[in-house]
């Protein structure tokens, strides 16, 4: 009665919190995936969840598989990893670096997992900001890189990993704090705190300010998020900072999180990776694992559309 699609399709509908979100995970369209639940439902004869609620609000019946499902993938997982050990492929090098500051909240669980499950893998982490990271990867110095700055260079695939939102955090008590939304002019009197690297990197000012011929007022740089928000939240300026980094201190009260632009600012970040290490097992299940970690520890994610 139950197939391991069935799993798949809840576990994916639980991380994703819609039907939209799940299809496009499970590459379906959406009429396809509520065929799939309509006719689980039949068999089973009730019903798995409450249609048109968010967050998707489980039965009894849904939350029972939910738990047979998270019991059940890890070990089709591993079992599908071990496979693939042994028709090859088991060891090899996966040097990576980032472009992204705010990245470690994702990326260290994903390596963490890679590893127990990917011993034999040499692994290696490296910052991208003191070099040219894609220009390294296609050279081979390098085998994988996150970025949300695609470059257009031969032989290199870029993975869409989720799209995240970009938005302004400012202090409690700032005059911005109660706008519903910021427009590139709001900045021109303000203190702008960024990560040190360079302008043409930062989606706030390449797609935010310069379109509107808008500079700030003073640009100031910090190494660490903490840091960034220890000096917004005492009103020496304001941040631009991805949502999933900006939720952990927003969510306390401890700084507001404002959208940028009345539709706001959407970005992607993509692991950059050569083509022709696209179809290596460890390449893909470090892929896999990702997008899964990424998907269920950090908020106000979603999938590249």
């Amino acid at each position: 009665m139950l197939e391991i699609r069935h799993l798949k399709t809840l576990h994916a509908l639980r991380e994703a919190d819609s039907l939209v979100e799940a299809a496009e995970r499970l590459h379906l369209t959406q009429s396809a995936l509520s065929h799939q639940f309509k006719e689980l439902e039949e068999r089973l004869g009730m019903a798995l969840f409450v249609r048109k609620t968010k967050p998707v609000r489980f039965t009894s019946a849904g939350l029972r598989l939910l738990q047979l499902a998270d019991a059940t993938l890890p070990l089709l997982r591993a079992a599908e990893r071990d496979i693939s050990r042994l028709a090859g492929g088991t060891a090899g090098r996966l040097h990576m670096a980032i472009e992204c500051h705010s990245c470690f909240q994702w990326l260290m669980p994903t390596i963490d997992q890679f590893r127990d499950a990917w011993p034999e893998v040499e692994l290696d982490l490296a910052s991208g900001f003191a070099f040219a990271p894609l220009p390294a990867l296609a050279r081979g110095d390098l085998d994988l890189v996150v970025t949300s700055d695609p470059l257009d260079l031969p032989g290199l695939t870029y993975v869409p990993l989720f799209t995240y939102e970009a938005m302004l955090a400012v202090a409690n008590q700032h005059p911005l704090a109660s706008k519903p939304y910021i427009v590139p002019e709001d900045l021109a009197r303000e203190t702008l705190i960024t990560y040190p690297v360079e302008r043409d990197r930062l989606d706030i000012f390449t797609r935010f300010l310069e379109p509107a011929d808008v500079e700030p007022a003073q640009v100031r740089t910090s190494e660490l998020s903490v840091m960034m928000m220890q000096l917004v939240a005492s009103g020496r300026g304001v941040c631009g900072m991805p949502h999933w980094a900006l939720h952990e201190y927003s969510s306390r009260g401890y700084v507001r999180a404002k959208r940028l632009g009345e539709k706001g600012l959407f970005a992607t970040l993509y692991a950059a990776i050569r083509t022709d290490m696209l179809e290596v097992p460890y390449m893909r299940d470090f892929l896999l694992t990702a997008k899964d970690t990424s998907f269920s520890t950090l908020d106000g994610v979603s999938a590249v559309r």
